[in-house]
């Protein structure tokens, strides 16, 4: 009896039929591809069939691997795409054997090539397709990091561009040997990993310098040679759909890829400099989740007050702040959280960053003269009940969007301001008349992103340590702080002290007192006054309350807010 005979006894004892197994054989080559067909119709797990596998042949079977396997001066002799196309990885070098997780056992060539490699009887542990993947790419994630970038770039002279695909479906499983195209890979995936917002690719006289925007801040990663910058610089520009050829304009494209089976979205901006072009890639995740209100950061009576602003029938929310501060974020979390078959939400957005299921989402094109002002007039023939504007940049779109709310619509949108008491009279400024933005305004919610601080090496404080008494908010701290001071870095915040960044806030409730200074034409800090005394929290005090908590530290409450906001 042959082996595929005898497995296919297995699989007919374990409840598949004749039909099934000659169906999924008939779309697969290998071993490895007929489990991944039989799971696809729904016959048997991918798990299940590696176990009948072992069973069979007499091996070792694991569901998954461990981290403590695959150690990188193992796995570093080999190259992902050897393991990846081959379905195995060393896990374990003995005296005289290889321990190694394989998907396809009877794939013996392969096997054969570690024993001649490795000088050592090959051990094989039959692993699920699925979990081999996920431990390939976990073992060459460690073997590699951003110290190992430039491995063997130093001293190549044979750089290039390379060519094939230039859409790659997943950047780790490319198999294109070319030193450029594999370096901009993984500096992509290793943004992607650790969780990088930005990459900054910048010439200078003599180097390069790769950087990446991690929890706001910008850490160099990788000082390349200077002499492959235009090689790295024309990659990109590939991937992105730009122009190679001109060297002398500004230029954005975008890319779409899979890095580790997420999709991303990159959107890439060049620059020309003294030295060469300036590369920023800014990266968006599509696969992650949008957040909810109750993890953003607000609390207490702002998360009370925001969530009744947004289920009124009509008027402007606004959520004011610098770039990068989270504001779309806000305004997806809010739309999800009113979003229902009741009601028809429909967005305008530069650009759309995430997909809300449900809810229409528009992506301006000013191309073809599809802006913010002419987007949300058609909106408004949509039957809409609720609309998201990405941001009011000029008085049409301003002037479009009060009169929406104003004509019973929920508005949802985004200004550049410094703090909420701030808004009103950008409007006011951009020439809309004060009682169109009194009658319209509803509530504004400031905010700024501040890192929080590592758990592992920061430590408890008392506040005369912290020095807090010295700028005056000692007293708003009170006695059952549980603060915490910046530690001095360990592996787990890559040395930084901080690991994710959390929200603070500032929330304007638009109330008579309020409009009674809009009307009057009263600036900003005439605003501040009066909602201050009528209970608003600024941003220093919602802080100062973060930092109460041992979240965040001072440091980062200092930074992120203005004397002002006091």
């Amino acid at each position: 009896m042959t082996v595929d005979e005898s497995l296919d006894n297995l699989l007919m004892r374990a409840g598949l039929t004749r039909t099934q197994i000659d169906d999924a054989r008939g779309k697969s080559t290998n071993t490895a591809e007929l489990g991944a067909q039989l799971e696809k119709t729904g016959a048997i797990s991918q798990v299940r069939w590696a176990a009948l596998l072992a069973e069979r042949l007499g091996l070792a079977f694991s569901p998954v691997i461990d981290d403590e396997d695959a150690p990188a001066d193992l796995v570093r002799r080999l190259s992902m795409q050897f393991c990846r196309k081959n379905k195995l990885l060393p896990l374990r070098l003995g005296a005289d054997t290889l321990r190694v997780a394989t998907a396809d056992p009877l794939r013996l060539g392969p096997l054969d090539d570690l024993r001649v490699l490795y000088g050592r009887e090959i051990e094989p542990v039959v692993v699920p397709d699925p979990a081999l993947s996920e431990g390939i790419n976990r073992a060459f994630d460690r073997a590699a990091g951003t110290g190992g970038l430039m491995e063997g770039f130093e001293n190549d002279e044979s750089l290039e561009l390379g060519g094939g695909d230039l859409r790659v479906p997943d950047l780790l499983e490319s198999d294109d040997e070319a030193p450029i195209i594999r370096l901009i890979n993984q500096i992509i995936f290793q943004a992607a990993k650790d969780g990088a917002s930005d990459i900054h690719i910048e010439p200078f006289e003599t180097t390069s310098s790769v950087r990446y925007r991690v929890d706001g801040m910008l850490i160099e990663v990788l000082r390349p040679p200077r002499r492959i910058h235009a090689a790295m610089t024309s990659r990109i520009k590939v991937m992105a759909s730009m122009d190679i050829a001109e060297k002398r304009l500004p230029q954005d494209g975008g890319i779409r890829t899979r890095v580790a089976g997420r999709e991303v979205d990159i959107r890439c901006s060049t620059l020309p400099t003294a030295h060469g072009e300036r590369v920023v890639m800014r990266l968006l995740d599509r696969s992650s989740t949008v957040l909810g209100l109750g993890q953003l950061g607000l609390s207490g009576a702002n998360l009370e007050n925001f969530r009744r602003l947004i289920v009124q029938s009509h008027g402007i929310i606004l959520v004011t702040g610098p770039t990068g501060s989270g504001k779309t974020t806000t305004l997806y979390a809010a739309l999800s959280e009113i979003n229902s078959e009741e009601k028809n939400i429909i967005t305008i957005e530069d650009p759309v960053e995430y997909q809300l299921p449900g809810i229409g989402q528009i992506q301006v094109n000013p191309k073809i003269e599809l802006t913010f002002a002419s987007g949300l007039r058609s909106i408004l023939r949509q039957d809409p009940d609720v609309i998201m504007v990405g941001e009011i940049r000029d008085s049409d779109t301003a002037r479009t969007a009060i009169q929406a709310a104003l004509t019973g619509h929920l508005v949802l949108s985004t200004l550049h301001t410094n703090d909420s008491f701030s808004a009103a009279s950008r409007l006011l400024d951009m020439g809309i008349e004060p009682f169109l933005v009194s009658s319209s305004l509803i509530g504004v919610l400031a905010q700024r992103l501040v890192r929080k601080l590592c758990l592992e090496c920061s430590r408890p404080s008392g506040v005369a340590e912290s020095g807090l008494a010295e700028l005056g908010l000692g007293s708003m701290l009170g006695d059952n702080s549980r603060l915490r001071l910046r530690g001095e870095g360990c592996d787990n915040c890559r040395g930084t002290g901080y690991t994710g960044r959390t929200a603070i806030h500032e929330l304007l409730v638009v109330d008579d007192t309020v409009r009674t200074a809009i009307m009057q034409h009263r600036d900003a800090v005439a605003i501040r006054e009066a909602a201050v005394a009528h209970g608003t929290t600024t941003l220093r005090t919602d802080g100062t309350g973060k930092v109460r908590q041992g979240i965040t530290s001072v440091e980062e409450i200092l930074r992120a807010t203005s004397e002002e906001a006091v």
